[in-house]
This record gives C-alpha cells, sequence and structure tokens, in this order.
C-alpha cells in the first residue's frame, strides 16, 4: 500500500430532497481518517441517497468536505478524481477482459484504448500492489467474467486503489459472499484503512460486529445513533427501529 495519510469526512446539515420527499433530512457525519464507518438502517433510512449525494450522483444542500475540498457542487467525475471512489452492489468491471487488464485499463487514464487493451510487457507498480492487495496476484490473466462473486468484488476494490481512491464507499460489499469471502473482504478492508478512510453501507450484522470501527445508525434520513458496535447495540431506540427487525431485512 502508498505510503499516505488518510483525510477525514465531514458532513454538515445534508439535505436531499425528491419532488417534496425529504430523503436525508440534515445530516451532521464526521467520518475520522483511516476509519472504517458502517451505515445501518432500514429500507428508506436515506444511506444510499447519502452516499449519492457525497459522490455526486444526486442534488443536495449543505457541505461536503473531504479532507480540506469541498465536494457538494462537483461533477461526479470530478469528484472521483479528487479521491472519492465509490463500488455498487454489482460489482463493475469488464468481464471480457483479464484482472490484469481491468487493473490496467482503471489506472490507465489518458491512454488510449488499444494501448489498455494490450498487455504491457511489464506490470506497473501500482497494478502489482493492487494485484497482491486483493489477493489476486496468482490469476492475472484469468478473465474478469469467470471469478467468483466475491473475487469481483475485490477486483472493483482493486480498481479503485490502482485510481489512488483515498475515501471508498462501499455499498453492501458482502452480500452473497460465502463465509470465507466475508472474513477475507474484511480483513482487505482493514488492510486498505491504513491509508485510507472506508465507509460502507451494510445489512450484515456479524460482518459489521467483527470488522467495524464507528458505526452510524440512520433512520428516516436523519443520524439516531452513532459510536461503537457496543454503543449502537445497546442504544434502545437502535433496538426499536432496526436491531429488532428480522435480520433479512434489507439495511
Amino acid at each position: 500500500m502508498s505510503e499516505q495519510r488518510p483525510d477525514g469526512l465531514r458532513i454538515r446539515d445534508l439535505r436531499v430532497t425528491f419532488d417534496g420527499f425529504t430523503a436525508v433530512g440534515g445530516v451532521d457525519l464526521d467520518v475520522a481518517p483511516g476509519d472504517i464507518r458502517f451505515l445501518i438502517g432500514p429500507n428508506g433510512a436515506g444511506k444510499t441517497t447519502l452516499v449519492d449525494a457525497v459522490t455526486g450522483l444526486v442534488r443536495a444542500t449543505g457541505s461536503v468536505r473531504f479532507g480540506d475540498t469541498e465536494l457538494l457542487g462537483r461533477d461526479v467525475h470530478r469528484i472521483a478524481r479528487l479521491g472519492v471512489g465509490r463500488t455498487f452492489q454489482t460489482a463493475a468491471v469488464f468481464e471480457e477482459l483479464s484482472v490484469l487488464q481491468n487493473l490496467d485499463i482503471a489506472a490507465g487514464a489518458g491512454r488510449s484504448w488499444w494501448s489498455l487493451a494490450r498487455r504491457r510487457r511489464r506490470t506497473p507498480d501500482e497494478v502489482a500492489e493492487a494485484l497482491e492487495t486483493i489477493g489476486l496476484a496468482d490469476r492475472p490473466d484469468q478473465l474478469a467474467g469467470t471469478l467468483a462473486h466475491g473475487q469481483k468484488q475485490w477486483l472493483e476494490i482493486g480498481m479503485l486503489l490502482v485510481q489512488n481512491a483515498r475515501l471508498l464507499l462501499l455499498d453492501e460489499p458482502v452480500a452473497g459472499m460465502s463465509h470465507d469471502e466475508r472474513d477475507a473482504t474484511g480483513a482487505l478492508l482493514e488492510t486498505v484503512s491504513r491509508d485510507r478512510t472506508v465507509v460502507v453501507i451494510e445489512h450484515d450484522m456479524d460482518f459489521l460486529r467483527r470488522f467495524a470501527r464507528t458505526v452510524t445508525v440512520l433512520h428516516a434520513g436523519r443520524v439516531l445513533s452513532e459510536g461503537s458496535v457496543a454503543q449502537v447495540q445497546a442504544d434502545p431506540r437502535v433496538q426499536e427501529v432496526y436491531l429488532g427487525v428480522d435480520s433479512g431485512t434489507e439495511a
């Protein structure tokens, strides 16, 4: 991993409204540099909309600062260039290309498509490092479409790493994974958080208990509770609106 000091995320009075409906209603949120912050909450809590606002996918008011830089009002691609990386529930990889080519493409902004599609004589250092970090160093030539579900998620995280994303926003990264894949994903998050800040939308409570450093619970577009896993679990408001629902309910 590259030696760099992680930046924190500071959100103040974030509001998102759709046709009169308030999806996010004045959220204040501080994510410390190097944190692994989990966002949880019942359906409609505003978790994904909050991340959409941070990454420029929806219009919002208030303030979102990553390090010293204000993100609100910037285009999606400009926010990405500032070091903000985002994954979705379904991994967005080039399935017809190899693992190495996927990483090379992600790392190769400004190069031609032909040069990106060809394998280079030498693997760039940042790509080789990402291969090791995501646990795919032994299969650089495997087609991405033939990877297991969890491996595709790791590849997508690797594609953010080679772009030097310093804030990773991950939407349910372990959904559909096996137990072993979940363990490996948690270990990967701990590794990348050494020099990056990680925010995870998640509903897998066992995964959260094992790997979250801090937790924010959203409810009806607002922050309901915040703190360590133990603090949030002990909050009677959380027990009422979230922890008491069926474990199969989407967070």
